[in-house]
């Protein structure tokens, strides 16, 4: 895997894992990280980059929450407080914060930000490619792991729009 930091300029683009429920990030053909579902039944995803491992799982029911947890420690690190808009506070237990927000018709384009407004990432879902600003100077681990959270949660978006399609057609 190389590392993402070489694509400020861009070319990192995600792409479907042929004959599995999963994607890669890519540049210039060469895997960055991965992100694939634990099985179709499970609401947990697995993400993994060449130095680290984390699971993606939905919490709660009356106040739902996406937490980040260490794949190998099982100890979570972020917690994701969603707005009804698309996106929220995602909050690692570092202290540091990030907004995830999302535009457009369908929900085209989905950015992080920092938590004083500074751009971090910016995901394009249709084109499926994922843009960095030269202004964020965070770790390599940090960056890798907002651009897959934030394709995880493009994912889910879409998922969760197709099972609302299948309940309006089923009641009607």
């Amino acid at each position: 895997m190389i590392p993402i930091s070489s694509a400020i300029s861009g070319g990192l683009i995600w792409s479907k894992i042929p004959h599995k429920n999963g994607f890669e990030l890519k540049r210039e053909g060469e895997v960055i990280a991965s992100l694939q579902q634990k099985s179709c039944w499970s609401m947990e995803f697995q993400a993994e980059s060449e130095r680290e491992r984390w699971k993606f799982r939905r919490t709660g029911f009356w106040r739902p929450a996406t937490e980040i947890v260490d794949a190998d420690s099982d100890m979570r690190i972020a917690i994701l407080k969603p707005n009804w808009g698309g996106g929220g506070a995602l909050e690692f237990f570092d202290g540091q914060i990030f907004r995830v927000t999302s535009k457009g018709f369908l929900r085209p384009v989905w950015s992080v930000l920092t938590d004083g407004g500074q751009p971090v990432l910016k995901i394009r879902s249709r084109e499926k490619t994922v843009e960095l600003s030269n202004q964020s100077h965070l770790p390599e681990g940090r960056l890798i792991l907002l651009a897959t959270f934030v394709w995880y949660m493009v994912r889910q978006a879409a998922q969760d729009a197709a099972s609302a399609a299948v309940v309006v057609v089923a009641i009607s």
